[in-house]
């Protein structure tokens, strides 16, 4: 059995519930395991973790690089969360039901409430909201960018175009800026008649771009090229190429919630706040 001392703090004491709530969350132990630790029932244990808060860590406002992105754990229940990895901590996070341009606005401006300046941002890549970062160095997540490609070409496109333009981008998080741009320009050039091969409808007389697919992956790359590597312009800035730092989190969070099967709806969000939190 634990001795509640090792969990004290020599400023403030922890309460008993709020003990069993943090190795309920952190330490993966069910309920099972904390009523044979504390030798109390189920219900002691589950009324004590209803009993605790979810607590958020202070962080010192400053002017920080950040990342924002959002994740779904299904279909209604989703959040937005901004996070600042230089010092590994989520400064707001917010339920969502869309990932859209007004739910990042809100998060921004609820930073800067909190006295946070933006020094830049790295975003998933909508366009919509790069224009609300208009005023920082923005950086297009390279991950993003390849589930972009992929999800037109797939893992194993079948024609050549495809195959080589994927593997233009598989170069993206190593390559130099001019060295990826004299890639990508060549590659437009080569396959320029190609791409603007047309199939027409016999019955309508209706026609449409026969290789639809690989034209959108090239349009993508387009439009996102000048974002891609603001990371290498601003290396005092210490910008990261991904948003990695957050979607680690939303697989560690999720495996979380996984855990812990049957909660209540108030548990479960007490349990995302926390985690986010910390």
């Amino acid at each position: 059995m634990l001795c509640g001392k090792r969990f004290q703090s020599k400023n403030r004491p922890e309460k008993l519930e709020q003990i069993i709530f943090e190795r309920y969350v952190n330490k993966r132990q069910t309920l099972k395991d904390l009523s044979e630790e504390y030798g109390k029932s189920i219900n002691w244990v589950r009324s004590k973790i209803n009993a605790a808060r979810a607590i958020r860590k202070d962080i010192k406002p400053d002017g920080y690089t950040f990342v924002a992105d959002a994740t779904f754990f299904d279909r209604i229940t989703g959040f937005l969360i901004y996070r600042i990895p230089e010092i590994q901590k989520n400064v707001y996070f917010a339920p969502i039901m869309y990932e859209s341009i007004f739910e990042y606005q809100l998060g921004r401006v609820d930073i800067q409430k909190q006295g946070f300046g933006i020094r830049a941002i790295t975003l998933d890549g909508r366009p919509g909201v790069r224009n609300l970062f208009n005023d920082v160095p923005v950086q297009m997540c390279h991950f993003h960018q390849k589930q972009i490609i992929q999800r037109y070409l797939t893992l194993r496109p079948k024609l050549e175009a495809g195959i080589e333009l994927k593997a233009i981008t598989d170069t993206l998080t190593y390559a130099t800026e001019e060295e990826f741009t004299v890639s990508f320009v060549a590659w437009c050039d080569k396959w320029e008649t190609f791409l603007r091969e047309r199939t027409t409808d016999p019955f309508t007389g209706r026609w449409c771009y026969t290789h639809k697919r690989v034209r959108s992956a090239r349009r993508s790359i387009k439009i996102n090229i000048p974002y891609l590597f603001t990371y290498l312009k601003y290396p005092e800035l210490n910008i990261p190429n991904t948003t990695n730092s957050l979607d680690g989190s939303f697989t560690w969070l999720k495996q979380k919630l996984g855990i812990h099967r049957g909660y209540t709806d108030n548990l479960r969000d007490k349990i995302i706040e926390h985690i986010l939190g910390n």
